[in-house]
Order: C-alpha cells, then sequence, then structure tokens
C-alpha cells in the first residue's frame, strides 16, 4: 500500500464489542454482604496491574481469593462474570464493514486491555484476523489516553499519524489521538461511524489518485 493510503484503528470495547453494565460486581458484593464499592476498593490496583500487564493473569486469581475471601469455585464464577462483561457480544455490522475494508485500507486496533484479553478475543472473535496489527495495553504497559499508546500503534503499523483515523467511544481517548496527530471520531452509532470511515478512506483515495 502507498504512503497515502487511508489507516483505520478501531477501539475493541464499545466499539467493535458491545459492552453494556451487567451488574455483576454489584450482585457479587450483595452475594458476598459487602457494601458498594468494596470490590473495587479492594482489587482496584490489580485491576491496574492487570490493564497495564505488570501482574500475570494468575496473581489476579490469586489476589482476589485472598482479598475478597474467596474458594476456588468462587473464584471461577467471579472470574467468569468479569469476562462476560468485558467480552460482551461483537458488533456484527461494524466487523462485517471492517473485514470489507481489508486491502482498501490499512487496518489496526488499539485497546485498552486486560492480561488474557487476547486469548479470549482472538479465539471469540477472530480480531487477529481482522485487522493488521492489535496494540494491547497489557502488552505495552501503556494505555490510552497517554500519547506513546498512539505512537506505539503506528509504530505497529508502519504509518504516519496524519494517515489515521482513530474510533474510539470515549471522548477523551479521540482527544488525546487528536492531540498525537490523528484525525478522530467518536463512536455513538454505527451508521455515523461507517459514514466517517468510507469519507476517510475515499479521502486518502482521492489524495493518491492526484499524486
Amino acid at each position: 500500500m502507498a504512503a497515502t493510503d487511508a489507516c483505520v484503528i478501531f477501539d475493541i470495547g464499545g466499539v467493535l464489542e458491545l459492552t453494556p453494565p451487567t451488574g455483576w460486581v454489584r450482585t457479587w458484593e450483595e452475594r458476598l454482604g459487602l457494601p458498594p464499592g468494596t470490590v473495587h476498593e479492594r482489587m482496584g490496583d490489580v485491576w491496574q496491574a492487570g490493564s497495564l500487564g505488570s501482574i500475570a493473569e494468575r496473581e489476579v486469581y490469586e489476589q482476589l481469593a485472598a482479598r475478597l475471601r474467596l474458594d476456588r469455585p468462587q473464584v471461577e464464577a467471579f472470574v467468569a462474570d468479569l469476562w462476560t462483561e468485558y467480552l460482551g457480544t461483537p458488533n456484527e455490522e461494524l466487523i462485517a464493514y471492517a473485514r470489507g475494508l481489508r486491502g482498501k485500507c490499512r487496518l489496526g486496533i488499539l485497546s485498552n486491555s486486560f492480561v488474557g484479553a487476547r486469548e479470549r478475543e482472538t479465539a471469540l472473535y477472530g480480531f487477529d484476523e481482522l485487522v493488521e496489527e492489535i496494540v494491547y495495553s497489557h502488552e505495552i504497559g501503556i494505555e490510552k489516553p497517554d500519547p506513546r499508546a498512539f505512537e506505539a500503534a503506528c509504530v505497529a503499523l508502519g504509518v504516519e499519524p496524519e494517515r489515521c483515523l482513530f474510533i474510539d467511544d470515549f471522548a477523551v481517548n479521540v482527544g488525546a489521538a487528536e492531540a498525537a496527530g490523528m484525525q478522530g471520531h467518536l463512536f455513538e452509532d454505527n451508521a455515523r461511524t461507517i459514514a466517517r470511515i468510507a469519507s476517510h478512506v475515499d479521502g486518502a483515495r482521492g489524495v493518491a489518485a492526484e499524486l
């Protein structure tokens, strides 16, 4: 592909995956007789470590057992509920559209993630076959909106920021992408997102045709 070709970089949760809150944390607090907010108070540093890859998945489960006083079956059930919300359901329409873009532009993913996400998302949704590169926060040790996260995505894809359209469901991340030199789009629905991608890709083709 030419240097003028467009690049589209997707977020996962809330974009390629539909992840509405399931209320699983409060359900567990009620089950364990804990006040609201206790789980995140006790596990907050572990969640952060998992997002940055500074703790192994096995260690997360050990900390769950120790801090919430869960036995092994409870840990397994807790983790299952965690991943159910995390993984959500596939945004089939947007995924199908992205699949149709292959060969027309560069495609990547930049995701704030958690240890174990790549294996599960690959098995369930095949994102590794949808795009050329997936940059996970737990693998690079950096989360959006840190500008280094966007730089890492560009380096992985071998593209310049100005050729990239970044799509995320959090305005702070879209703003950070724009500050890093990318174009940004706040995901609100598939129709507007697909139209924005089409405009971006067609615009790059127009530039290429003039050269």
